[in-house]
């Protein structure tokens, strides 16, 4: 394989795009940081086909990145490998409100051939081509400039490696018939609403112990403006105002500025400073939750009781023997909200009763629930039978 040199300049990225937009599949795998920012700072790209593969700086002055973002969102005839990309196309679709497609990840592949719920890219590597990766250059501070040797050949291998591990694992899901296992989960992943973030959303991820409509609305409107600062402040919204403080200013707001400097979580300086008054226009604009915002007071799903509490968990006892008779990680195939669900009653809109999982747990959790099967031990071996 052919390793370029890191690429600086706009024909040369054009160049390789070009190349490598012929090829059926390319591997990819980005660099960042995010740890004093809102938005993660994008500071490598390392792609690779079968025949070549590069780092890009998009730090470099003057680089346009338009091709190589043109061959992850608008190029469907090229499947975009990565592994636990989660991060990866957050950052894609940051820069272009789109996300890769269509893509494979071999973290969740690994899932369905047993190799665990969340493998590491160097577990496997291991596991696969059985070569230890040098994870001297991990913790690497990636925006800082230049970048050595070490640290692009570090980055590459992501990719090198990733483009070897690809066609061996799809040959092995073919093999045992499990690629069609991922479809699902892939067009999961590559749901851009996965990666918006709106900020009159943003209140739904602050927990508060209120259910009253004020409480709520004020809440809505100060994640909602704490987001819009954390973005235009490019810092992370902790760094703005913790969850626990702006809980608290929800549900005992301050009566003006002059209080805010009472409030545990801020500096004294909000009570007279520019940031305080946004916040205090804020709450002042805030309006109590509709009622079709309202979270519901009771699970949308059937409560579980004691009994129900205890069918769950024969569920997950089900759960980890196929698990372990299929060899598939038991996260791919039954989360625990629907465990509880159909332990609770439900029959409907549940993963767990559709497509490959229905066959293989599915069809076997309902018969549980409704008597139609046991727990029995053969040989020693935890087992499931039929009843009469």
């Amino acid at each position: 394989m052919q390793i370029h040199p890191l690429i600086t300049d706009s024909k040369t990225l054009a160049d390789f795009c070009a190349r490598i937009a012929q090829s059926p599949y390319v591997a990819v795998d980005t660099e960042f940081m995010r740890e004093n920012s809102y938005w993660p700072d994008l500071c490598l790209v390392q792609v690779a086909d079968e025949h070549e593969a590069a780092a890009i700086d998009p730090k470099a002055p003057g680089l346009d990145l338009s091709p190589l973002l043109d061959l992850l969102v608008d190029n469907e005839e090229v499947l975009k490998v990565f592994h636990a990309g989660g991060q990866d196309i957050e950052i894609v679709y940051n820069l272009t409100g789109k996300t890769p497609h269509p893509m494979f990840d071999t973290q969740v592949a690994a899932m369905a051939l047993g190799l665990g719920e969340q493998i590491g890219y160097g577990n496997l590597v291991d596991a696969w081509l059985g070569v230890q990766l040098d994870k001297g250059a991990r913790f690497t501070d990636w925006a800082r400039r230049p970048l050595d040797k070490r640290q692009i050949d570090y980055a590459i291998g992501d990719v090198t490696y990733l483009i070897k591990i690809f066609p061996k694992m799809l040959e092995e899901l073919k093999r045992t018939g499990r690629g069609d296992w991922l479809d699902q989960e892939m067009e999961r992943i590559c749901d851009p609403s996965n990666y918006e973030n709106d900020p009159e959303e943003a209140w739904q991820r602050v927990r508060i112990a209120s259910r009253k409509a004020d409480v709520l609305g004020r809440l809505k409107a100060l994640a909602a403006w704490r987001e819009r600062e954390a973005q235009d402040k490019d810092l992370p919204r902790g760094r703005i105002v913790k969850d626990e403080t702006l809980a608290d200013i929800a549900s005992h707001p301050p009566r003006s500025q002059e209080d805010l400097g009472k409030v545990r979580g801020l500096s004294a300086t909000w009570k007279t400073n520019d940031i305080g008054a946004r916040l205090m226009a804020s709450l002042a604009a805030s309006q109590p939750l509709g009622r079709d915002e309202m979270p519901d007071r009771e699970p949308r799903r059937p409560g579980l009781g004691k009994d129900g509490a205890l069918v769950a968990d024969l569920l997950k006892l089900l759960l980890k023997i196929r698990s372990r008779d299929i060899n598939v990680a038991a996260r791919l195939i039954a989360r625990s909200d629907d465990i509880d669900a159909l332990a609770a009653g439900v029959r409907e809109g549940l993963s767990i009763l559709e497509g490959w999982r229905y066959e293989q747990f599915g069809r076997d959790a309902v018969d549980l629930v409704e008597g139609r099967m046991a727990f029995a031990v053969k040989g020693g071996r935890l087992k499931m039978t039929r009843t009469e």
